[in-house]
C-alpha cells in the first residue's frame, strides 16, 4: 500500500509557400516546447495552499495530438515531405480550368486514399495511447483528509495518496514497518531489478498516525536529472527548539518506483513534468527511415527533370501564345513521372515486412510496433546495448573463494561446508584427530578451518541484504520472534540493492551460515547446528562509486566483540589491507575468467576505539560545510592495516548465445557500444566475458577527469593507443563532451568496442544523438528497462527486450524481441530483405511512372508539342492499380539470399550499409531503361498504326502493360508462387476488362491477328535487350551473394 502526502495560383509558388509554412510551424513548435525554469521549493505538510507557485499537474500524457490538433497535425506531418506536398499541389491545380488535364478523381482519389489510410492509422495509435494514459491517470489514491479518494492526475504537492506504484516524487515520512524502513523496486527508473532500502524521516516516523497535528515543511532542491542524489531539509516548527533533519537520497521515493513492502506515507515534492522519471525521458519522435529520405531526394530530382522537360517542350513550341500556362499544363501532364502509388506501395510493403517478421518461427514473440522503418534494420552501423538484462540475465552465481594459500571452486564447496560445520560443532569435533599424523597436522587443519570460518562469517555479515519471508497471506515479513519455526522454511528470499550481495548471502546459506533476520539495528545468523547468533549493527558505510567499497561495524551480543568488516573492489582495497603477495595476481586471474571480484577484510576494535570513532563520526555528520569530505576522512582513519580474509568471484550469467551473436554482428561490420549504469569494474568484466572485447585486445580505461586540462591530457594519452577498446565513465564523458566533443567522438568511433559505465538515461540518449550528428550513420539501441527508453527513442531504430525489468522498454521500442540472440536474424535476414525489397519496389514504381511520362513526351513532340494527355480516365487509374499493382507489389516476397546464407556469411551485411541498392547510380540506370522502353513503345505504335489514333492507344497501352509484367519477371531473383499468381491474375484482369474499354479501344481491331503481332513485336523489342544484358552481367560480373550461392 502506498500513501502520499500531498490552393494554387502557380505550381512553384504553391510549393515554396507551403515549404515556408512548414519551417514556421517547426519554429513555433520548438518555441512552445521550451521548459520553464525549474526552482527549489518549500512544501508544507497537508497544506498545498501554502505553496508559493503553481506546479505541473501530475498526469501522464503520451498523446501527440488532441481533438483540435489531430487533423492539422497529421496533415502537417504528411505534407512536410516533398513527395506528398507535390501531389497536393498537382491535385489542387486541377481546380483551375486552364490547367485541367484529366478527370479530378484521377488526382484526388489516390491522394485521398493515402491520407485516409494515414489518418486512420494515426487515430488508432492515438486512441491506444489515450487509453493507456487514462488507465494510469485513473488510479485512485487515499488522502489523509476527510475527502476520500482522488485521481492520481490531481495529486498536488503536499497531499497523501495510497497505491502500490508511486505516482510522484516524494519524501518518505512514515512506514508501517517497525524498522522505520521499507523496500522499493526501481526497475522502471534505473533498470536495476533488486530492491532498494529506503528510510523514513526519523522525526515523523516516531509520531502517531495523525501527521497533521504538527507544523512542518520540507525544503527540496530544484528538480534535476540525477536519480542517485538529492539534497533537502525537513523542519518541524511547533517544538522548541525547532527540529531540523537533513534529507538525502535514502529518504526519497521517486515516481515510477513500486513500494515492495509495507505501507508508506510521504509528502509530494515534484509532480508531472518535474519528476525524475519524466525529466530522464526524452520526447518520442516520428522516425523516418533512411530509405524514405533517399526516395524523397530522388523525387526532388524527378521533379527537377519534370520541370526541365516541360520547359523544353514550351521552348520547342517557340514560347508562343500563353506559354506560361502551357508550361504548367506540361508540368501537370508529366506529373506521373512521380507516381503517387509510390507512397501507397511502400507503406503497404512496410506493413507486409512487419507481418513477415512477426510470423517468423525462428524469432518467436517478436513484435513490430513501428511499421514505418523496417528497412532501417538493414542499414545499421552502430549498435548501442544495455548490459543488465540485455547481455546478461542479471542472475549472479558464486563461483570462487580464494584465501591466499587455498582456493575453492564450485566443485569443492563441500569442503567449505565441512569446515563451517566443524567450526560450529563444539570442542569435541575440533579435538578429534583424524589420522595418526604428526603433531603439527591438527594445528594446520585448525588454521584452515578458522580462516574459512572467518571469511564466510565476514561475507555473511558485510552487506545490506534483508531476508524476506512470504506468509500464507502473501505478505512479506521477517519477525525475530518466529525464529524457531520460520527461519528454517524454504519461503525465504533475499532482497538487496545489488545482485552480487544476494549471491554472496545465498552462498553462505548453502555452506551452513544463514542470514535469517535483519532490521536497521541488528541482524541474526543461524549456524549449521541451529544456533542463532545475534549481532548489533553499530554503523554502516554504504557503497559509492567514488569509494568502491562498503563497510559495517557489528557487535556480537554473545561475546561483546566489535568488528569492522569491509569489502570492495581490488583497486580500492589493495592499499587498505595488510601487505600480501597474492591479491593482485588472483584478481587478474578471476577477471580473465569473467568473474566479478570482491576483496573482504576485517579489523577488530576495542570499546574505547569504537567510542572515539563514533564521537568523531557523529560530529562530522552534523557539519554544515564539506560534510562528505569530513565523514570520509573519519571513516578512512579506520581503514588502515586491515586483515585480508578472502577474495570472492561471482559470475553474472550471460543471456543465451550472446557471444556468437556479438561475433555475428561484428563480422557484419556493426560497431557495438555498451552503455550501462553499472560500475566500471562490472562493465569491464562483462565486456570481456561476453567477448565484446576480445581476450587479446587491449583496454584503455579513461581515467576520471574533472576539468579541461585533465580531459586534454587523457585524450592525448588515448590518442597514442591503437586498436584498443575504450572504457569511460559517465562523469568523465560529460567533462570531455563539454570541451572536446568532436575529438572524443572521432577517437571513440575508431575503437573496435566502447564501454560507457555509470551512464544516466539522459547520457545514453545523448551518446546516440552524438553518433548520429558526427557520423551520419544509422544507429540502433537495444535495452530492456525503463532507463533505456530515452536511448531507444533517440536511436534511428529502437529494439526492446521483454525481460525481468518489465515491458516499458519493449512498449517504447520500434521492435520488441524476447531474447538478445534474436537480433542476429532480425538484422541479417529481415533487415536485408526489407531494405532490398523496398529499394527494388520503390525504383520499379518510379520506373512505372517514368516510362509513361517518356511515352507522353514522345507523343507530344510528334503531335506539335500539344499538351494533350495520351491516356485518360480509367486507363491511367487501371494502369497504376489492377493492371500492374499485384505483380509490382509481389516484389515484397523477393529475396536475393537465403536466410541460412545471410546468417552464415554476415559479411554480406556490409554492402547494405553502403546503400548501393538505392542510389543515384541505380536510379539513373532505371531512368535510362524507362526512356528506352517508353520511346520504343510509343514510336513502335506510331509506326505500326493504320492511320487511326485509337489504334495507337490500343497497341501502345497493351504493350505497356505486357512490358511491365515482363519487367517484374526480370527483376525477381527468387520466385514465389504468389508472384506467379499475381502475374497471371493481372494479365487476366486486363484481358477481361478489354470488353468494357470500348470508350478507349476499337474492340474489332483488338480481335485481329495484326493487333497481336504488332503488340508482341513492340514488347519483344522493349524487353529482350534487357534480358540479354542481365544474362551477360550475371555471367561475367555476378554479385557477391550469387558466388556464395553457387
Amino acid at each position: 500500500m502506498l500513501h502520499i502526502l500531498s490552393p494554387c495560383s502557380g505550381f512553384l509558388i504553391g510549393c515554396y509557400s507551403l515549404h515556408i509554412l512548414s519551417l514556421c510551424c517547426d519554429c513555433l513548435l520548438r518555441t512552445c516546447r521550451r521548459r520553464k525554469e525549474l526552482k527549489a521549493r518549500t512544501v508544507w505538510l497537508g497544506c498545498p495552499e501554502k505553496c508559493e507557485e503553481k506546479y505541473p499537474k501530475n498526469g501522464i500524457k503520451n498523446q501527440k495530438y488532441n481533438i483540435l490538433t489531430f487533423v492539422p497535425g497529421v496533415l502537417y506531418q504528411q505534407f512536410k515531405f516533398f513527395l506528398n506536398l507535390y501531389f497536393l499541389v498537382v491535385a489542387c491545380s486541377q481546380f483551375v480550368p486552364s490547367l485541367k488535364i484529366g478527370y479530378l478523381y484521377t488526382y484526388w482519389a489516390p491522394l485521398g486514399f493515402v491520407l485516409a489510410v494515414t489518418m486512420v492509422r494515426e487515430a488508432v495509435d492515438e486512441v491506444r495511447r489515450h487509453r493507456r494514459d487514462k488507465e494510469m491517470n485513473s488510479q485512485l489514491y487515499s488522502k489523509l483528509t476527510v475527502r476520500g479518494l482522488i485521481l492520481m492526475s490531481s495529486v498536488p504537492c503536499g497531499f497523501v495518496a495510497q497505491n502500490q506504484r508511486v505516482p510522484a516524487d516524494m519524501i518518505f515520512l512514515r512506514t508501517s514497518e517497525k524498522t522505520g524502513a521499507c523496500f522499493i523496486r526501481t526497475d522502471q527508473l534505473d533498470g536495476e531489478t533488486d530492491w532498494k532500502l529506503k528510510v523514513a524521516v526519523a522525526c515523523t516516523q516516531r509520531l502517531p498516525a495523525d501527521l497533521f497535528s504538527i507544523t512542518a515543511y520540507v525544503y527540496a532542491q530544484q528538480p534535476e536529472l540525477d536519480i542517485h542524489s538529492f539534497e533537502g531539509n525537513f523542519t518541524r516548527e511547533d517544538c522548541d527548539p525547532p527540529v531540523h533533519e537533513s534529507l538525502s537520497i535514502e529518504n526519497t521515493l521517486w515516481a515510477s518506483t513500486v513500494v515492495a513492502s509495507g505501507t508508506v506515507i510521504g509528502v509530494v515534492i515534484y509532480t508531472g513534468k518535474e519528476t525524475r522519471s519524466v525529466l530522464n525521458t526524452s520526447q518520442s519522435k516520428n522516425k523516418v527511415g533512411l530509405l524514405d529520405l533517399e526516395l524523397n531526394r530522388l523525387t526532388k530530382a524527378l521533379f527537377l527533370a519534370q520541370v526541365v522537360l516541360s520547359v523544353v517542350m514550351v521552348a520547342l513550341q517557340g514560347f508562343v501564345g500563353p506559354w506560361f500556362r502551357n508550361l504548367f499544363r506540361f508540368v501537370v501532364l508529366f506529373s506521373y513521372i512521380i507516381p503517387i502509388s509510390l507512397r501507397v506501395n511502400l507503406d503497404m510493403g512496410k506493413s507486409a515486412y512487419g507481418w513477415i517478421i512477426m510470423k517468423d518461427e525462428n524469432i518467436p514473440g517478436t513484435v513490430v510496433r513501428t511499421s514505418t522503418i523496417p528497412e532501417e534494420l538493414g542499414r545499421l552501423v552502430y549498435l548501442l546495448t544495455d548490459k543488465t538484462g540485455t547481455l546478461t540475465q542479471n542472475e549472479m552465481v558464486f563461483k570462487r573463494l580464494h584465501l591466499g594459500t587455498v582456493s575453492y571452486g564450485t566443485d569443492t564447496m563441500d569442503e567449505v561446508q565441512s569446515h563451517i560445520v566443524q567450526s560450529h560443532a563444539g570442542t569435541g569435533a575440533s579435538a578429534t584427530p583424524s589420522h595418526t599424523a604428526t603433531p603439527s597436522a591438527p594445528k594446520v587443519r585448525k588454521s584452515v578451518v578458522s580462516r574459512v570460518h572467518e571469511a564466510v562469517k565476514a561475507i555473511a555479515l558485510c552487506h545490506n541484504v534483508t531476508p524476506v519471508y512470504e506468509t500464507r497471506t502473501g505478505m512479506a515479513e521477517a519477525e525475530g520472534t518466529e525464529a524457531d519455526q520460520d527461519f528454517g522454511d524454504h519461503n525465504r528470499t533475499y532482497q538487496a540493492s545489488s545482485p552480487d550481495e544476494v549471491a554472496l548471502v545465498r552462498w553462505t546459506e548453502s555452506v551452513g551460515l544463514t542470514l535469517v533476520n535483519r532490521d536497521l539495528t541488528s541482524l541474526q545468523l543461524k549456524t549449521p547446528v541451529g544456533q542463532i547468533l545475534t549481532f548489533t549493527i553499530l554503523q554502516i558505510f554504504p557503497f559509492t562509486s567514488e569509494s568502491k567499497r562498503m563497510g559495517i561495524i557489528v557487535k556480537e551480543e554473545a561475546t561483546g566483540e566489535i568488528t569492522f568488516y569491509m569489502k570492495g573492489a581490488d583497486v580500492a582495497m589493495a592499499s587498505i589491507v595488510q601487505y600480501n603477495d597474492w591479491l593482485e595476481e588472483e584478481c587478474g586471474n578471476m577477471a580473465r575468467e569473467g568473474l566479478r571480484t570482491l576483496v573482504v577484510a576485517k579489523k577488530s576494535l576495542s570499546e574505547e576505539q569504537y567510542q572515539d570513532f563514533e564521537s568523531r563520526y557523529n560530529q562530522a555528520r552534523l557539519s554544515l560545510y564539506d560534510r562528505a569530505l569530513k565523514v570520509a576522512a573519519v571513516v578512512e582513519s579506520l581503514e588502515r592495516e586491515m586483515e585480508l580474509l578472502c577474495l570472492t568471484g561471482v559470475e553474472d550469467q550471460l543471456q543465451t548465445d550472446v557471444r556468437p551473436t556479438l561475433e555475428l554482428l561484428r563480422n557484419a561490420g556493426i560497431k557495438i557500444w555498451m552503455l550501462t549504469g553499472d560500475k566500471l569494474e562490472t562493465a569491464t568484466c562483462i565486456a570481456k566475458s561476453s567477448r565484446l572485447v576480445a581476450r587479446s585486445q587491449d583496454i584503455h580505461v579513461f581515467r576520471p577527469v574533472s576539468n579541461r586540462v585533465e580531459a586534454h591530457l587523457e585524450l592525448n594519452a588515448f590518442r597514442r593507443k591503437h586498436d584498443c577498446a575504450l572504457v569511460i565513465s559517465g562523469d568523465s564523458l560529460e567533462v570531455c563532451l563539454r570541451y572536446y566533443e568532436h575529438e572524443l567522438v572521432e577517437l571513440a568511433c575508431q575503437c573496435p568496442a566502447v564501454v560507457c559505465c555509470r551512464c544516466s538515461p539522459t547520457q545514453k540518449a545523448q551518446i546516440v544523438r552524438l553518433l548520429q550528428q558526427h557520423t551520419a550513420n544509422r544507429t540502433c539501441a537495444i535495452g530492456d528497462g525503463g532507463n533505456d527508453v530515452s536511448m531507444i527513442q533517440a536511436a534511428d531504430c529502437g529494439i526492446g527486450i521483454e525481460g525481468k525489468e518489465g515491458r516499458q522498454a519493449s512498449l517504447a521500442a520500434d521492435f520488441s524481441i524476447t531474447q538478445f540472440k534474436h537480433i542476429g536474424r532480425l538484422l541479417m535476414v529481415h533487415g536485408r530483405n526489407s531494405y532490398k525489397r523496398s529499394a527494388a519496389l520503390g525504383q520499379f514504381v518510379m520506373h512505372r511512372g517514368m516510362i509513361i511520362s517518356a511515352m507522353q513526351a514522345v507523343f507530344s513532340s510528334i503531335f506539335y508539342f500539344a499538351s494533350v494527355p495520351l491516356y485518360q480516365g480509367f486507363l491511367m487509374v487501371g494502369y497504376a492499380t489492377i493492371y500492374t499493382m499485384f505483380p509490382v507489389f509481389s516484389l515484397v516476397l523477393d529475396q536475393d539470399v537465403k536466410p541460412e546464407m545471410a546468417l552464415l556469411y554476415p559479411e554480406l551485411y556490409k554492402d547494405l550499409t553502403k546503400g548501393r541498392s538505392l542510389s543515384f547510380k541505380t536510379f539513373f540506370i532505371w531512368a535510362l531503361i524507362s526512356v528506352y522502353q517508353g520511346g520504343i513503345l510509343m514510336y513502335g505504335a506510331l509506326v505500326l498504326f493504320d492511320q487511326e489514333f485509337v489504334h495507337v492507344v490500343a497497341i501502345s497501352f497493351t504493350a505497356l502493360v505486357l512490358t511491365e509484367l515482363l519487367m517484374v519477371a526480370l527483376t525477381v531473383r527468387t520466385w514465389h508462387w504468389l508472384m506467379v499468381m499475381a502475374e497471371f491474375l493481372s494479365l487476366g484482369c486486363y484481358l477481361a476488362s478489354l470488353a468494357f474499354l470500348n470508350e478507349y479501344f476499337d474492340l474489332s481491331f483488338i480481335a485481329t491477328g495484326a493487333f497481336l503481332w504488332k503488340v508482341c513485336v513492340i514488347t519483344l523489342v522493349s524487353c529482350l535487350p534487357l534480358y540479354i544484358i542481365k544474362y551477360l552481367k550475371r555471367k561475367f560480373s555476378p554479385p557477391s551473394y550469387s558466388k556464395l550461392s553457387s
